[in-house]
């Protein structure tokens, strides 16, 4: 099984360290990217990260990641709470599939309470800040490893 992960981040998290600190820390995306991609290296994973404020591009990079990844990271964003496409194109992708939220939504507006997301989702890591994203790749590498095992 692939061990490539792919780790999509979408609208507005261009901005993160920017935009509502107070809520999302001063944790910038490049920071996160390079924290995946040292603890990558050390779980012996390969990721691709994007980020895009286009429900489209996602989509798209799902439908790329049923080709080549053994798994998917996935931080929507506010298209959690509307995305019935992302969660259709997640529903076509086979391998594990973590969700992702920087701050605790639960906490916040009722209407950020649902995600079309969850209903796809293996796991989903919510409220832990930016560590959520290093969280997500060590469940999603044991999941690639698990099912490798399992098709041993």
């Amino acid at each position: 099984m692939s061990r490539l992960v792919y780790v999509l981040n979408g609208p507005n998290l261009n901005l993160l360290g920017k935009r509502q600190p107070h809520i999302y820390g001063h944790t910038t995306l490049a920071d996160v990217e390079a924290e995946c991609r040292a603890l990558a290296g050390e779980l012996g994973l390969e990721i691709r990260f994007h980020q895009s404020n286009r429900e489209y591009e996602l989509i798209d990079w799902i439908h790329e990641a049923r080709e080549t990844a053994g798994g998917i990271v996935i931080n929507p964003a506010a298209f959690t709470h509307t995305s019935v496409a992302i969660l259709d194109a997640l529903n076509t992708f086979d391998g594990p599939v973590i969700e992702v939220h920087i701050s605790n939504v639960h906490k916040r507006e009722e209407f950020r309470h649902h995600s079309f997301v969850s209903l796809r989702a293996d796991g989903v890591m919510a409220g832990c800040g930016t560590q959520g994203y290093s969280l997500a790749l060590r469940r999603v590498g044991w999941l690639i490893d698990e099912k490798a095992r399992q098709d041993g």
